[in-house]
């Protein structure tokens, strides 16, 4: 049985509060990259933890990645890279965030202290029945946590820390990269994997502990443009043409069967996120999600036959579908390089720990990492209810996954010389 690395706990927590308060908000209105300024600030504060450090070839690239590598200690062992995202999601305001600490946590529903109307409640979060003497870390309600990433992010730089400190333990390169934009799909758009020279990667950027994500859906997006004709109402009689009102004939017709809040485990969806104009045009955003790649295909072609549809019973509406690639499920590109996969697992049992192999309905940046050819699993990284008011974190989960990562270094190290 592997020794359990003994991560400083304090250092590790008091990095997750300062990288929380950052504002990170991920901005998908603007094409500047990264969308906000916040990223530049909390990847120039990681900069510096990493100099303070002694990782070689730290720096901030022209995108805001944030890129160091640690060097090994084993000959001929292939370096691997750790990945997480500087950005949280624009679903929940990232301003001014106030995180709370619950040392050892005695159970129970947990009001937050901004807003009273705000419950963690055990009913939605059965998990925490399981984590009764664990530390805890919440939002004041008002805000988002920003566990998504920065849990991962905190992981990652105490991992790091930890094996600078220990020279005694034997591992291979380790290439760090900390992605901006990630929330909005631009994650990896100015990643050169050449730059990552790594044979696998690993994302700490899933929930809980013990998860190794080996799927991920497949995603595309659409958006729909309506366009109508606008007149002043007084003299709009076969005159105007509504496009609100196709707009909305559009949206009644997706199938219910295929939306996110009917569906659960392997089902896909069909998914409106956002509706805006008026009269005269109408812009739908929608997200297409689905385990089966040419699924989305079937998606937007249906998407495409409504809209004809909605056409024809609204003389006078036109109604183009613009289709755009996103990401796509890690399970294609995971088999070019077992190792990534099989390594993460026997971490976990030499650790003496459960983990479970599983899918989840979204993606990360190790989905695009993996179709660029970087085999890239997820971990788990602490969090739970991301991009909500109600988001918490577990300190206790995140070390272990610290335990888990350093752990899996060692593997690549002691597999390379066998």
């Amino acid at each position: 049985m592997a020794e359990l690395a003994n991560l400083n706990r304090e250092r590790l927590l008091e990095r997750f509060l300062r990288y929380v308060k950052v504002n990170t908000t991920a901005n998908a209105e603007t094409q500047v990259y990264p969308s906000s300024e916040g990223q530049w600030e909390l990847g120039r504060m990681i900069l510096a933890e990493l100099e303070e450090l002694g990782a070689q070839d730290a720096h901030v690239d022209e995108y805001g990645l944030v890129w160091a590598m640690i060097p090994g200690n084993v000959e001929d062992t292939p370096t691997i890279g750790w990945n997480s995202h500087l950005d949280t999601s624009p679903e929940t305001t990232g301003e001014n965030v106030k995180p709370h600490v619950i040392q050892s946590y005695e159970g129970g529903d947990i009001p937050l202290a901004g807003d009273s109307s705000k419950i963690i409640t055990i009913a939605e979060n059965p998990e925490l029945n399981d984590l009764i003497g664990k530390t805890l870390i919440t939002t004041d309600g008002t805000t988002l946590l920003g566990g998504d990433d920065k849990a991962g992010i905190a992981i990652i730089m105490e991992s790091a820390h930890y094996l600078t400190e220990h020279p005694e333990i034997k591992h291979g390169p380790i290439r760090i990269l900390f992605t901006c934009d990630e929330e909005i799909g631009r994650g990896v758009n100015h990643v050169d994997i050449d730059k990552m020279g790594a044979v696998a990667a690993y994302t700490l950027d899933g929930g809980g502990a013990g998860d190794i994500d080996v799927e991920t859906f497949s995603a595309d997006g659409l958006t729909v443009i309506v366009k109508g004709v606008n007149i002043h109402p007084s003299i709009a009689k076969d005159r105007m043409v509504n496009a609100l009102r196709a707009a909305g004939a559009l949206l009644e017709r997706l199938p219910p069967e295929q939306a996110p809040e009917t569906t659960e485990d392997r089902v896909g969806f069909i998914h409106p996120y956002v509706l805006d104009g008026g009269v005269a045009e109408v812009t739908i955003k929608i997200l297409l999600r689905d385990f089966e790649t040419a699924q989305l295909q079937v998606k937007a072609d249906l998407v495409v036959e409504i809209a004809r549809q909605v056409e024809k019973d609204y003389p006078g509406i036109t109604i183009e579908v613009d289709h755009q690639k996103q990401y796509r499920n890690m399970a294609d590109g995971l088999p070019n390089e077992p190792r990534a996969v099989e390594f993460a697992k026997q971490a976990h049992d030499e650790l003496g720990l459960e983990y479970r192999l599983s899918s989840i309905r979204g993606g990360t940046d190790g989905s695009m990492l993996t179709e660029k050819g970087l085999p890239t699993p997820n971990l788990s990284s602490g969090q739970h209810t991301q991009h909500s008011p109600l988001e918490w974190a577990c300190l206790d989960e995140m070390i272990q996954q610290g335990q888990v990562l350093i752990q899996t270094a060692v593997v690549w190290a002691n597999n390379s010389q066998s």
